[in-house]
């Protein structure tokens, strides 16, 4: 057993989850915090900070909504500050690629004078299963902006273990990895192996941005989440990030995990069964 104790913030989320469970399984001591978990984490109320804080050496963060949004470098800057107060050493920041606000935050960190990682990453495959593109694939019908973008999809695991790496292991401090799946794809792509895998129809719609995010307004969406999915759509998802880079092997000695595999492991838990999800609403 490990004597320090490792803060997980987001650790509800995708990759805090995982990271939270990847510690606990080595043997780690940890302290996973969000909005509902006592003590509560809201990175809207810096009061809430410092009993999270309290007694920790080393974190994983993960900011909400997203790094991108304009108010996030200070934020991030404030956090910074109090969690040095607080006897912080050495902080791993979730980030992503491609986006301007979320490399003014990684500066802060990366000049904050802690021991610090970044953990840089595409967009995650994940969101096909776990997050916003799921009840398009379970209703058989994907709507998306309009994009034939290639984007090197990452599976979420390979960041979790890329960040407990970054948390656990010196020699790996004060770097950057730029995290990336093994090839780029489209997203008509990504739906067409998941319908392949799955044996079902699912329609890839495109429509234009402004539609995309009118039916977001629509479904009462709050108006800085249209705003980050407009940003990602339109700026983000511009071709930057379409190169693939090797920051999962730089840090854990193998490749990243291809879609397919992605596909054929989540499909084994059946969460694109679209059957299944009916009986389990009633």
């Amino acid at each position: 057993m490990q004597d320090n104790t490792i803060l997980i913030i987001g650790s509800t989320g995708k990759t805090g989850a995982r990271v939270h469970r990847l510690l606990e399984q080595k043997g780690y001591k940890t302290r996973g915090v969000s909005r509902s978990t006592t003590p509560s984490f809201d990175w809207t109320d810096p009061g809430s900070w410092h009993a999270c804080l309290a007694g920790v050496t080393s974190a994983y963060v993960t900011f909400q909504p997203d790094l991108a949004v304009p108010e996030a470098e200070n934020t991030v800057r404030e956090f910074v500050a109090e969690a040095k107060a607080a006897g912080l050493k050495h902080l791993v920041l979730l980030s992503g690629r491609g986006e301007d606000g979320a490399v003014k935050a990684e500066r802060v960190v990366q000049q904050s004078g802690l021991d610090w990682n970044i953990v840089r990453a595409s967009w995650f495959a994940q969101n096909f299963s776990e997050g916003f593109m799921l009840d398009g694939i379970l209703s058989g019908e994907m709507v998306l902006p309009e994009s034939d973008t290639r984007e090197p999809f990452i599976d979420v695991d390979d960041i979790a273990e890329v960040a407990v790496a970054a948390l656990t292991k010196p020699q790996l401090r004060n770097r950057l990895f730029e995290v990336t799946g093994p090839r780029a794809i489209t997203f008509k792509e990504c739906i067409d192996a998941i319908a392949a895998a799955s044996g079902r129809t699912i329609q890839y719609k495109p429509v234009p941005v402004e539609s995309y995010i009118n039916q977001l307004k629509a479904h009462g969406l709050p108006e800085d989440i249209q705003w980050l999915m407009r940003e990602l759509f339109t700026v983000v998802f511009d071709g930057r990030n379409t190169p693939v880079v090797n920051g999962v092997e730089e840090a854990l000695g193998r490749p990243a995990t291809d879609f397919n595999e992605y596909v054929k492991k989540t499909l084994q838990t059946g969460v694109w069964d679209a059957t299944a999800q009916v009986i389990n609403a009633y």
